[in-house]
């Protein structure tokens, strides 16, 4: 491929402009094998999950389900309900992805162990007021829930989901690891992750989070689950 001249400043200036910014940098929308928004100033809803927690025949089948159901919205829905419905979709999926998640009798259960739930409770409650505002969070066997809203810095600009999860990830991975004697993946690579987009929906997906452990059959009221926790209101 040939330059000309003015092009190919143009090019050495977008490379050197994406050396300086991080992967963890503040991006509103970024994407893997998943779309992530992180709208400035919302409420999140996030999702980490063990490393071999779910088979991979398994995520294939809801991966694929997802994009049919998807495409068919797409092609039948009208302009104006496109999103609703799409957001819809989105959390009738998640709600398979997690069900599947408490009902796995095979694969990783480390966060089981209170030594390492209290690491990642820990971790937790770390950050908040430091680069979030932690709502809730519950820690079950192989996943944990939480729910928070990253901070503005003092440049404007808001703390990274994806940098608040890497870190978070790091560091309970590390002393998980180091707790259980191995080496290797201790979380899987990617969140999961979407917007609460009012009041409403932040009531219910906190009482989601919250009753887990009522829903897998492990206690009768969900404070009595001690990996749990509600901010004071």
């Amino acid at each position: 491929m040939r330059f000309g001249k003015s092009r190919l400043e143009r090019f050495a200036k977008s490379l050197y402009r994406g050396c300086l910014m991080s992967q963890y940098d503040y991006k509103p929308v970024y994407e893997r094998n998943l779309p992530h928004f992180q709208p400035p100033g919302a409420c999140l809803f996030v999702t980490i999950r063990l490393a071999g927690s779910m088979p991979a025949a398994v995520l294939g089948q809801l991966k694929q389900e997802a994009e049919e159901r998807e495409r068919l919205i797409r092609k039948t829905a009208a302009s104006a309900d496109l999103h609703d419905l799409l957001y819809q979709e989105q959390k009738r999926q998640f709600g398979r992805f997690d069900q599947i998640l408490d009902k796995a009798a095979t694969g990783p259960m480390w966060l089981g162990q209170p030594e390492i739930a209290e690491i990642v409770a820990e971790a937790m409650h770390f950050r908040d007021g430091k680069v979030y505002d932690l709502d809730a969070f519950c820690i079950m066997s192989n996943h944990s829930h939480a729910v928070f809203t990253p901070l503005a810095k003092e440049d404007g600009t808001y703390h990274a989901l994806q940098k608040i999860m890497h870190s978070l990830k790091r560091h309970t991975a590390r002393a998980g690891n180091k707790v259980l004697g191995r080496e290797g993946a201790f979380w899987q690579h990617e969140s999961y992750d979407h917007v609460v987009r009012n009041r409403r929906e932040w009531e219910r997906i906190v009482a989601y989070v919250l009753n887990n452990p009522l829903k897998a059959g492990l206690v009768e009221k969900w404070e009595d689950w001690p990996w749990t926790y509600l901010k004071d209101t």
